[in-house]
């Protein structure tokens, strides 16, 4: 059964339905998804828009979600054709074999000169998986669909559990604004379980998160930033580039952060006290008064060069310190998470335990 939007003006108790138009070019509506796709349903990361394939053709946009698993998104304007199904799965085929290295150079053709990993970071507040692309998804985006291609989609989808869906848009125009409205062929929830068995390959590439705990990266430089700073005052922090500063204001207040020194070992278990401050404006809790950091007594410096522009300025964020220890009492042991991202969610559960046992805390 086609799927029908239908909008109404409701104006002096009286209903004025409104006429649904042309969104004009399928290029218009692919640049609405490419600016936010969080209209198809769920974050995304686009990382590529018209891929060209190893077999031709051209995929409009492929995205990531926060999971990591690769997003296959045909645009097709009006009624959608026949064979639009058969043409998504056979994208999906080429689609599956990418890896790292090919998911990377997608991305560096369509965004130069930012890394996946912060583009990812800044978007979903949490590192990038070592395993991406493990599953994939198929999202039809059409005005409206024909009886065949409903068909094929609810079979793959209901019968064989492929993750496969349609999209609708429809474009109104009333008194001088324009609106999109959206539905689904396949109910989301719908789709969620009959993409099990994908959910279950993603699932398996990255244990679940506590809700609670952080991993910090507290990057010690012989110039720069001290952790006997850190351990004495309350505070992790990071800087000279929004790569280094960007994920620590996802801390949230109540967060448990784990400080971690590169090479070194994890030296903090604490609970953040409050939000991300430039450092040059930042105040700490210290012997129950209120104090400005940078008149504090500092081993190290804070200050980076054009540190007036946010992006460069170094970042504080508060902590109440758990159990902080000096460096030559680092908890270090093979296997321990670590991360280039100053900020990332702590979901590795051997990390957890094996630093809380160690520093006497309860996991």
């Amino acid at each position: 059964m086609a799927v029908e939007m239908g909008l109404w003006r409701a104006e002096g108790g009286q209903l004025s339905r409104i006429v649904p138009t042309s969104i004009g070019l399928e290029s218009q509506l692919e640049g609405y998804i490419e600016s936010d796709p969080s209209v198809l349903g769920e974050p995304l990361l686009v990382i590529g828009r018209q891929v060209p394939t190893a077999h031709g053709g051209f995929v409009d946009l492929l995205a990531l979600d926060e999971t990591a698993s690769l997003h296959v998104i045909e645009l097709k304007r009006d009624k959608t054709p026949r064979d639009v199904a058969a043409q998504t799965l056979d994208y999906g085929s080429w689609a599956a074999t990418l890896g790292r290295s090919d998911i990377d150079n997608i991305f560096a053709t369509y965004r130069p000169g930012l890394a996946l990993e912060e583009a990812f970071a800044d978007r979903f507040g949490d590192t990038l998986p070592e395993e991406v692309n493990t599953a994939q998804e198929f999202t039809i985006v059409a005005a409206s669909v024909d009886n065949a291609t409903e068909r094929i989609v609810r079979f793959l989808n209901e019968d064989f559990d492929v993750p496969i869906n349609v999209v609708f848009f429809r474009h109104f125009q009333d008194n001088g604004s324009s609106y999109l409205a959206r539905s689904w062929l396949v109910d989301q929830s719908e789709q969620a379980k009959s993409s099990i068995s994908a959910i279950s390959r993603k699932n398996k590439t990255r244990e679940p998160w506590n809700g609670s705990d952080w991993y910090v990266s507290f990057g010690e430089e012989p110039t720069g930033r001290q952790w006997v700073d850190g351990m004495k005052y309350g505070f992790v922090s990071g800087g000279g580039g929004k790569r280094y500063s960007q994920t620590l204001k996802n801390l949230p207040i109540g967060a448990r952060v784990f400080a971690y020194i590169p090479k070194i070992g994890y030296v903090g278990v604490g609970t953040v006290a409050g939000e991300a401050q430039r450092y040059d404006q930042s105040t700490l809790l210290v012997n129950g008064a209120e104090r400005q950091l940078r008149e504090l007594d500092l081993s190290g410096n804070y200050r980076h060069e054009g540190d007036e522009n946010d992006d460069n300025a170094e970042w504080v964020v508060p902590v109440e310190w758990i159990r902080a220890v000096p460096q030559a009492e680092a908890v270090r042991k093979t296997g321990l998470f670590a991360n280039q991202n100053t900020a990332t969610r702590l979901r590795n559960q051997f990390t957890i335990e094996h630093v809380t046992a160690a520093f006497g805390l309860d996991s």
